[in-house]
C-alpha cells in the first residue's frame, strides 16, 4: 500500500511540472507571438496613410507592380540622364486591375537630400507641367490578367531646364493629391570630373569586410569659391539605405578637391555576390528552385530552395547584376514578353536555428524597391527552423540579397546571413550637387559610376 501512495506521489509530481513546463512554454510563446504581433502592427501603421507622398520609390497601391525606370538605351540602367543629351527614361509598369486607368504624370524638382527645391514649375518645366501615359496593352493567356504600361520622357509635351533631383509621381486623373507611384529621377549637366579609386579599406580593424572608395574631383574652368555650397553622395548598387552624404573634401589642390580618408567615412560593407532567383519557364525547374506548380485557383507558385547562410564562408566569385532584375519568358515570343509572362508566389527561405531580437531580415535587391516594408519581412517558423517571405513576382531574372536590419537604425546590414567581403563585384555611382552663388537650388554637375572590380 505504501508503495501505491509513492507512486501516485511520483505520478501528482510528475503531472505537475510537465504541465508547470507546458504553460511556461505556453506563456512564452504566447509572448514571442505578441511580440510578433506588436512588430507587425507597428509595421502596419507605416501604411495606414497610403497617400502620403514619399520623396523615394513608391508604390502606394497594391495593383501596381513590376515597376521599372530607367534610361531608354539599356533596360538595366539607372534613372539618370544628361540634360543636354537628347536622353530619355522609360517607365514601365503592370496594374493588376486589368482596367484602363487614365493615368497622369507630373515631376518635382528637389535638393541634394531629395526635399522639394523652391523653384517654381514654371522654372524647371516647359510647354506642359503634367502628361497622361497613353500608351498599354493587356496580358494576353494568363492566368494573371493586368494591364501593362509603358511611356517615355522627357518629350515635346514636357521639357527639363534644370538639373538635379527630380520626383516622378504618377496619379490617376483628377487626384492629382493621391500618388499611385513615385519614382527617382537624377538629371545632369557635366561641369566637372571625377576619378576615383575602389580598394580594400585600410586602416580599420574590419578591413577584411569592407572596401573604401577614395576619389577626386577635378574642376577646371568652372568655379567653386565656397565649398560648403558643394554636396557629394556615394551609393552603391542603386541603395539608398546606405549611401553616404555630404563627405567634405580632407586636400585641396589646384583645380582638385581630394576626398581620400583614413577614417573609414568613405567605406562600404562589401556584402557579397547577389543570389539569382530564376523562373522563366515554368516548365522546369531551375538551379535556384525547388518546385514549381498551380494551386487549386490555378495560380502559379515558385518555391526556391533553401538558401545557404554564408556568413563564414570564404569569398567566391560569382556573376550576378547587383540587385536588379529582368522580366524575360523562355517559353513565348520574345516580342510578348511584357503582356504574357505570368505572375507567380515566390517563396525565399533560408535556415536559421532561433528568431532574431532587436531587428528583422528582408528580401532586398530592386524587386522591393531596396526598401524595408511588411511585404519583403520574414518571419521566423518555428516548426522548419527557416525564415521565410513571400512575393508576388513576374517571371524572369531576379537578383537579391537577406539583409538584417537593427532596430531604429537606416541602414541594413549584409554580415549575418551573407558575410562581408572586401573582394565582392560591386557597383558605385558618385553625385555631385553645386548651388552656384546667385541660385537657389542644388544643381547636379557630375554624376559617374565605377565598380569595385573593374578599375
Amino acid at each position: 500500500m505504501k508503495q501505491s501512495v509513492n507512486y501516485f506521489v511520483a505520478i501528482f509530481f510528475l503531472l505537475h511540472s510537465f504541465f508547470a513546463f507546458s504553460q511556461n512554454d505556453a506563456q512564452n510563446l504566447k509572448a514571442d507571438s505578441a511580440s510578433a504581433a506588436l512588430k507587425s502592427d507597428t509595421a502596419a501603421e507605416e501604411y495606414v496613410i497610403t497617400n502620403q507622398l514619399r520623396y523615394e520609390d513608391w508604390v502606394y497601391v497594391p495593383n501596381i507592380k513590376s515597376v521599372l525606370l530607367y534610361e531608354s538605351s539599356f533596360l538595366l540602367s539607372s534613372p539618370v540622364i544628361d540634360v543636354d543629351g537628347g536622353q530619355q527614361v522609360t517607365l514601365s509598369f503592370d496594374d493588376l486591375d486589368a482596367d484602363n486607368k487614365p493615368y497622369y504624370y507630373t515631376l518635382v524638382h528637389c535638393d541634394a537630400s531629395w526635399k522639394p527645391s523652391d523653384l517654381m514649375q514654371q522654372e524647371y518645366l516647359s510647354n506642359f507641367f503634367e502628361e497622361p501615359i497613353t500608351t498599354y496593352t493587356f496580358s494576353g493567356g494568363t492566368t494573371q490578367r493586368y494591364t501593362h504600361y509603358t511611356w517615355s520622357f522627357p518629350n515635346n509635351n514636357i521639357r527639363i531646364s534644370k538639373t538635379g533631383n527630380y520626383l516622378f509621381k504618377m496619379y490617376v486623373n483628377g487626384a492629382k493629391d493621391k500618388p499611385v507611384l513615385t519614382r527617382r529621377l537624377m538629371v545632369y549637366s557635366t561641369k566637372v570630373a571625377i576619378k576615383a579609386n575602389i580598394h580594400q579599406a585600410a586602416g580599420s580593424d574590419d578591413y577584411m569586410n569592407k572596401q573604401e572608395v577614395d576619389f577626386s574631383i577635378f574642376y577646371p574652368g568652372y568655379n567653386i569659391p565656397q565649398l560648403a555650397d558643394l554636396k557629394v553622395i556615394i551609393q552603391q548598387n542603386n541603395r539608398w539605405d546606405n549611401a553616404i552624404y555630404n563627405l567634405q573634401p580632407l586636400y585641396l589642390k589646384p583645380n582638385e578637391l581630394s576626398y581620400d580618408y583614413d577614417d573609414g567615412s568613405n567605406t562600404f560593407n562589401g556584402g557579397n555576390e547577389y543570389r539569382p532567383a530564376v523562373f522563366k519557364n515554368f516548365k522546369f525547374v531551375t538551379a535556384s528552385t525547388d518546385r514549381m506548380y498551380r494551386d487549386s485557383v490555378n495560380s502559379w507558385h515558385v518555391k526556391l530552395l533553401p538558401d545557404e547562410v554564408k556568413t563564414f564562408n570564404r569569398y567566391y566569385q560569382a556573376v550576378d547584376i547587383n540587385g536588379r532584375f529582368l522580366i524575360t519568358v523562355e517559353e513565348r515570343d520574345s516580342v510578348l514578353i511584357d503582356v504574357s509572362a505570368e505572375y507567380a508566389h515566390v517563396r525565399f527561405n533560408f535556415p536559421f536555428e532561433f528568431p532574431m531580437n532587436e531587428g528583422d531580415f528582408y528580401v532586398l535587391g530592386n524587386l522591393v524597391d531596396n526598401h524595408f516594408t511588411k511585404e519583403n519581412r520574414m518571419t521566423f517558423n518555428y516548426f522548419t527552423k527557416t525564415y521565410e517571405c513571400e512575393l508576388y513576382l513576374k517571371q524572369g531574372y531576379y537578383d537579391y540579397l537577406y539583409v538584417f536590419l537593427p532596430d531604429g537604425k537606416p541602414a541594413a546590414e549584409t554580415n549575418q546571413i551573407e558575410g562581408d567581403h572586401w573582394e565582392t563585384e560591386n557597383d558605385y555611382t558618385i553625385y555631385v550637387y553645386h548651388k552656384q552663388q546667385g541660385t537657389y537650388y542644388d544643381q547636379l554637375i557630375c554624376v559617374q559610376k565605377f565598380n569595385s572590380a573593374h578599375k
